[in-house]
């Protein structure tokens, strides 16, 4: 699967500047998007781009607050150093540490996880042909 989701959408998302390393950032975010999509179904044309314009804007947003959530986190796209220890972002504060995710499993970031909701791409969603 790809994502539409550049380095313009990601600075429009969050309303400042693309970080140095948005690319980057955006490709792990894409992946971990792609994960939680195994199982969905929607049509593509032949470069595996959604062919419904909601959908591709739904996977762009998802993909986008997932970099954002992860910048937020302090994650720097890997996941190793975003399960906090301690995060303060003005007057909330987060600590403790999550225990690790297996390779089953994604961690999305809750717009991420509403963007994808909202386009019903959701995994498991039963789809009568």
């Amino acid at each position: 699967m790809k994502h539409v989701g550049g380095v313009w959408q990601l600075a429009a998302w969050t309303g400042q500047p693309a970080p140095a390393d948005a690319e980057r950032l955006l490709a792990r975010a894409g992946e971990d998007i792609d994960s939680a999509l195994l199982t969905a179904i929607y049509p593509v044309d032949e470069d595996g781009d959604p062919l419904d314009p909601e959908v591709r804007t739904a996977l762009a947003n998802a993909t986008c607050a997932q970099v954002e959530h992860q910048l937020a986190s302090g994650d720097d796209g890997t996941g190793a150093d975003g399960q906090w220890d301690s995060v303060s972002i003005g007057p909330v504060s987060l600590s403790g540490r999550s225990s690790p995710t297996t390779a089953a499993s994604v961690e999305l970031a809750p717009r991420s996880d509403r963007a994808l909701r909202r386009a019903g791409l959701t995994p498991g969603r039963v789809i009568g042909w």
